[in-house]
């Protein structure tokens, strides 16, 4: 039997299921993409598929409906891939371990990839369900929207013949997103310059923290590892003498980093005791600012082995421990026009120390396009001015409110005649690929709306069953009134 055999809507969770059994990572996205193509061709549908892995399947307008104007449907086919220590998988080769606990679809110590796989199952069980009424459906999945959108960058939209937008792309029931920030990916190198030296290593972790999607989840103010271990360094800095090994933390430009290592080289003569007493009052001091958001967080020190080893030249690790206390990381403005909606944010998601080069890529955010910029201004600078390089790429524009929505005003019509609940309008602080789309169709009218799905982004993510139930009546209601 299948984990989610028993699962209403069968069909949608039957399709999120054979889904989650293919690696579907960003930029692994191939074997999903046939996937898709698979279908179509099993259901005589027309499709296309780019060579980006793109597909966009089309289905005729249901007796009653061939006069209307069709419909896009829109989501991503890839998902992030984050998993708990010790847990054995090859997101490039192994499919997911799906549980149910309780009113939620989890995966075994890893992402689920409702985000976005949702999106896919509610579309494919639309394209499978031939007593729906609906209009003409142009069902697009992009690929890679994860890091940067670069499906939806590149994807040619010529062949869309819908004026009407409905991306499953949100995460919280009863909310239908109207706008959204845009976004860039900033990386920041340094060169490095190593030494050969004597010495007893150490490797130094701060863990333990909840992490989190960096453009959703930004305004929680939780801890980012990356940050947190530039800190430790630079304090340690200050009171014992030592060079840097290797440093790594953090998995994707995009997911608040949620642990972060270090190995350090302190010379034979130096006190163990005054090292481990010096870890110790850090922790506390941190876990003290941090103990609303991050109640688990922990910042250890093991001693590893005593011999010759390649460091960070000083004059390096001093550029290094500038360049992770002085960058911006977080929240940088809170909007004026929408109360509480966070306005700029960067993530230092990804932080790398090879032989030769330290680098760290941030996920840039901004409603107001001129400081999502700005940002990358200071970044620029800032790299710069302790003699690295930095490349930006990935730059999406922010989806702009649309003052008068035909769909907006139905969504929210059709959901309360449902469920006897308001809908909620907001704006979202994580990017969306309607700014992409609003910006290569014409008159584009969009919504974005989902299921309840919780810490997306992390081994934590769980998928509300009763809510994809809930929005799958909502999706097929809104098309039968498309009329």
């Amino acid at each position: 039997m299948r984990v989610c055999e028993q699962l209403e809507p069968k069909k949608v969770f039957a399709y999120f299921e054979e889904i989650c059994q293919i690696p579907h990572g960003s930029r692994n996205t191939k074997a999903i993409s046939d996937y898709c193509v698979s279908f179509a061709k099993d259901h005589n549908l027309k499709y296309i598929q780019d060579e980006d892995n793109n597909v966009v399947i089309f289905k005729d307008a249901s007796k009653g409906y061939e006069n209307s104007d069709p419909v896009i449907i829109q989501g991503h086919l890839d998902m992030v891939c984050e998993k708990e220590k010790g847990i054995d998988i090859d997101f490039e080769k192994d499919g997911l371990k799906l549980y149910v606990d309780g009113d939620f679809l989890k995966a075994e110590g890893t992402t689920l990839g409702g985000d976005d796989g949702i999106a896919v199952a509610y579309a494919l069980a639309i394209l499978d369900d031939d007593s729906l009424e609906h209009p003409p459906l142009e069902i697009v999945f992009t690929v890679d929207e994860e890091i940067g959108m670069l499906g939806a960058e590149t994807m040619d939209l010529s062949m869309l013949k819908g004026r009407k937008l409905l991306n499953i792309d949100s995460d919280v029931e009863g909310i239908f997103l109207a706008s959204c920030a845009g976004g860039l990916q900033a990386v920041c190198k340094l060169p490095v310059t190593r030494v050969k030296t004597e010495g007893t290593s150490y490797e130094i972790k701060v863990e333990g923290l909840l992490g989190g999607h960096s453009g959703s989840e930004i305004d929680k103010e939780r801890g980012n590892a990356v940050w947190l271990l530039g800190r430790v360094l630079h304090s340690l800095s200050s009171k014992i003498p030592f060079a840097i090994e290797h440093m790594e933390g953090g998995l994707k430009d995009n997911a608040i980093p949620r642990d972060a290592a270090a190995s350090i080289l302190l010379p034979a003569d130096s006190s163990q005791k005054d090292l481990y007493a010096r870890i110790e009052a850090l922790e506390n001091e941190l876990k003290k600012e941090f103990k609303a958001s991050d109640a688990d967080l922990r910042v250890s020190c093991r001693k590893l082995e005593d011999g010759e080893k390649s460091v960070l030249h000083a004059s390096t690790a001093s550029k290094i421990l500038f360049f992770l206390r002085m960058m911006p990381n977080g929240i940088q403005n809170m909007s004026m026009d929408i109360a509480g909606l966070v306005e700029t944010s960067l993530n230092a998601g990804i932080m790398k120390l090879t032989e030769d080069m330290f680098s760290v890529c941030f996920a840039v955010r901004s409603s107001v396009t001129s400081r999502k910029h700005e940002v990358a201004d200071r970044l620029t600078f800032l790299t710069e001015f302790l003699g690295g390089e930095i490349a930006i790429g990935g730059d999406y524009p922010a989806w702009e409110y649309k003052t008068d929505s035909s769909m907006r005003a139905l969504m929210a019509e059709t959901y309360k005649d449902l469920f006897g609940e308001e809908a909620k309008i907001e704006a979202i602080h994580a990017g969306l690929e309607c700014g992409l789309f609003s910006g290569k169709i014409p008159d584009l009218d969009c919504i974005s709306f989902g299921p309840n799905n919780f810490d997306i982004h992390t081994p934590n993510e769980r998928l509300s069953i009763s809510s994809t139930e809930k929005i799958w009546r909502l999706l097929v209601e809104f098309l039968r009134r498309l009329k």
